[in-house]
C-alpha cells in the first residue's frame, strides 16, 4: 500500500465521521446524542438510537454543601419562616438592682472594735440569726458592754429566784415578783443578744434575715459606733431592673410593658415576662442631675443575675403585624453587612444577604432579603458559614 492509498482511506474516514452517522443496510442512521452531562446512547434493533441518562444535573454557584448528618450532628436547625407580629424596640441601658425592702442593713448593737467572725466574703449565703461580726470594748473608756450585761443579767437572775421561793409564802407580793421577773427577763434576753452565748467573743452581731452578703461597709479592726452599719443582706427574692430613657422617646412609655435585658458579663437575653416580672413605674420627667427618664421592672430572682450589675436593655411597646423575623441566632455578619443561610434541599444551603430592622435582643426584624416560605437556618448558622469556607469547589452539583 503506496502512500497515496494510505492517505485516501483516512480522508474518507474522518468524512464519514463528519456526517454524524453510520448507515446501515436498511437505510437507517443512528445518531448518538448527548443531552447533559454524562449523557450514554444505545441503539435498538430496528436502528433508533434510544437515550440513557444518569440524572438531570445542574450546577449552581454559590451553594454550599453540608451533608444532613454533619448538620444534625452539628446543631444545625431550619424552619420555614412566615409573617408573624413584632414590637416596637427602644434600645438603652439600665441596672440591676436589689429590690427596695429586699436587703436589709447589719447595724452594730454596741460601740468598738469589729471582727468578722470566720471567713466572710460578698456573696456568701448567711441564714436568719447567724452571727456575722463580733464586738469588743475592753479597755475602751465607757467598759465592754459585754461585761456590764452579764453584770445585770446575774444579779436579775439572783433576785428573781430569791422572790420566787419567797412569793408562795407573801413574804413578796405578786405585783413585786412580777415586776422583778421583768427586770431578770429584760437582762437575759439583753445579755443573749449582746453577748451570743460566747461571752469571751465580744457582742455578738447577727444577720436579721436570711440572704446573701452584697456588701460590707467597715473593715476588720475598725472601731464603730452603735447603730453603724456593717453590711448588707440581700434575700434576692425579687431584684429591679431600671432602664435610663432618652426624653425623645417619652411619648413611648405609656405602651412598654415588658423588656428583654442581657447582663453585660454574659450572652444570655432574659425576659421579664419569663421571669414573672412587671412594670413598677415609669418617671414622668428627667431627674435633676440626668437628662434620662427612669423605666422600673421587678421580676423574680434567677441563679447568674447579680444585682449591680450593668445591662443592655431593649424595651418592648407596641405591637405590629405581618413582620418577618428571626431568631438572632440566625444571623452572621460580615463587616456591618448581615447574612442567613436558605436551606435549598437536605444537603444545600445558600448564603443569602438580608436587611435588618429593629432587634429585640431575641429576634431581628428582617426588612428585605428572604419571604415567606423560605426555609432558614434558626440555629447553627456558624457551622453552615464555616462549611461554606472549606467547600472546594465554587458550584455544588445536585440532583432536583
Amino acid at each position: 500500500m503506496n502512500l497515496n492509498r494510505i492517505l485516501s482511506l483516512a480522508l474518507c474516514l474522518a468524512v464519514a465521521a463528519c456526517n454524524g452517522g453510520v448507515r446501515h443496510g436498511d437505510g437507517h442512521e443512528e445518531h448518538a446524542h448527548m443531552e447533559g452531562q454524562g449523557a450514554e446512547a444505545t441503539h435498538t434493533g430496528d436502528g433508533h438510537a434510544d437515550d440513557v441518562h444518569t440524572g438531570e444535573a445542574h450546577g449552581h454557584a454559590g451553594e454550599i454543601s453540608l451533608p444532613a448528618e454533619k448538620a444534625l450532628a452539628a446543631g444545625v436547625v431550619s424552619e420555614i419562616i412566615r409573617p408573624g407580629t413584632f414590637r416596637d424596640v427602644i434600645v438603652t441601658g439600665g441596672d440591676v438592682e436589689s429590690a427596695p425592702g429586699d436587703a436589709v442593713t447589719v447595724v452594730a448593737n454596741v460601740s468598738g472594735v469589729v471582727a468578722f467572725t470566720g471567713t466572710m466574703a460578698e456573696g456568701l449565703s448567711v441564714a436568719k440569726g447567724q452571727q456575722l461580726f463580733s464586738i469588743k470594748s475592753d479597755g475602751l473608756l465607757d467598759g465592754d458592754p459585754v461585761s456590764r450585761a452579764r453584770i445585770e443579767y446575774e444579779a436579775a437572775k439572783a433576785e428573781y429566784e430569791r422572790a420566787s421561793g419567797l412569793v408562795d409564802d407573801r413574804i413578796v407580793s405578786r405585783k413585786e415578783f412580777e415586776s422583778i421577773r421583768a427586770a431578770y427577763e429584760t437582762a437575759r434576753l439583753r445579755y443573749e443578744a449582746i453577748a451570743g452565748g460566747d461571752v469571751s467573743g465580744g457582742a455578738a452581731v447577727k444577720s436579721p434575715a436570711a440572704g446573701y452578703i452584697s456588701g460590707f461597709a467597715v473593715n476588720e479592726g475598725d472601731y464603730v459606733s452603735v447603730g453603724q452599719t456593717l453590711a448588707t443582706v440581700s434575700g434576692n427574692s425579687r431584684l429591679y431592673l431600671s432602664a435610663d430613657v432618652s426624653e425623645r422617646y417619652s411619648a413611648w412609655l405609656p405602651r412598654i410593658e415588658e423588656a428583654n435585658f442581657r447582663l453585660q458579663s454574659g450572652d444570655m437575653v432574659y425576659s421579664t415576662a419569663e421571669l414573672g416580672g412587671k412594670l413598677v413605674s415609669y418617671g414622668r420627667n428627667t431627674g435633676e442631675a440626668s437628662p434620662y427618664i427612669p423605666v422600673t421592672f421587678s421580676f423574680d430572682r434567677h441563679d447568674g443575675i447579680i444585682p449591680g450589675s450593668y445591662a443592655e436593655i431593649w424595651l418592648l411597646g407596641k405591637e405590629r403585624d405581618n413582620v418577618i423575623s428571626l431568631p438572632v441566632s440566625a444571623l452572621t455578619e460580615e463587616q456591618g453587612v448581615y447574612f442567613v443561610y436558605v436551606q435549598l434541599d437536605e444537603d444545600c444551603y445558600r448564603k443569602q444577604e438580608v436587611k435588618t430592622g429593629a432587634t429585640d435582643g431575641q429576634r431581628t426584624e428582617i426588612l428585605s432579603g428572604v419571604n415567606d416560605g423560605d426555609r432558614v437556618v434558626v440555629e447553627g448558622a456558624i457551622h453552615v458559614k464555616l462549611a461554606s469556607a472549606s467547600n472546594a469547589i465554587p458550584a455544588h452539583t445536585h440532583n432536583h
